[in-house]
């Protein structure tokens, strides 16, 4: 992956990740019986962009990738049921409107996630199957 790319999405789901945080933190700590479920879907959110950012930080494909499926489809449908039946919904998420307090973040960064990290996965694997099909010295009769 492009190293800018990588570096942009580390810092992007960091600050959603502390953007989540804050406000799942003060929502669960003050005003839980509310709303559970809004404010627990926020927790668990800022949790799954923490984890996004680590693996993405820290070279870990397969859970950035999984991580940022998950991240995706809670926005497609958390942002859904809060269209179709607003009043399962006492308060809002970080998903709720697919992310629209928070600029559609939300849904488009997971998006860009997906796309760059399944062009990487692609791109490692056409290399692997090169270098495997590549001739070598042994085989060509070239060796000294």
């Amino acid at each position: 992956m492009n190293p800018v790319a990588r570096i942009s999405l580390i810092v992007a789901y960091a600050v959603l990740a502390l953007a989540a945080l804050g406000r799942s933190s003060y929502q669960i700590s003050t005003k839980l019986s509310e709303a559970p479920v809004p404010y627990l879907v926020s927790g668990v959110s800022a949790l799954l962009y923490l984890v996004i950012a680590i693996a993405l930080w820290r070279r870990w494909a397969g859970v950035a990738l999984v991580g940022t499926a998950i991240e995706l489809a809670g926005v497609l449908v958390v942002g859904t049921l809060g269209y179709v039946e607003p009043s399962w919904w006492a308060d809002e998420t970080v998903w709720t409107g697919y992310g629209s307090a928070y600029g559609w973040v939300p849904l488009l960064l997971p998006l860009a996630a997906l796309i760059l990290l399944v062009r990487e996965r692609r791109a490692r694997a056409a290399r692997a199957v090169a270098s495997s099909t590549a001739p070598s010295a042994a085989t060509t009769g070239d060796a000294r």
